[in-house]
């Protein structure tokens, strides 16, 4: 699956004035995160483990 196939969202931590603009995919291999204002620039693919992880991290802060 190309990333063009994937259904992006906006993040709901993005800004509401467009400025941080961070879009989210998800497939049941792993999670996809683009920079919206920029989609000339590599997305990032974490697996659903790391992502979780990760998740929980943030959830502490």
């Amino acid at each position: 699956m190309s990333t063009a196939e994937l259904a992006w969202f906006k993040s709901s931590y993005s800004g509401t004035q467009g400025d941080d603009c961070v879009e989210v995919a998800v497939t049941e291999q792993a999670i996809f995160v683009r920079d919206s204002k920029d989609m000339t620039r590599p997305h990032v693919a974490v697996g659903r483990e790391g992502w979780s992880r990760f998740m929980g991290f943030v959830a502490e802060e």
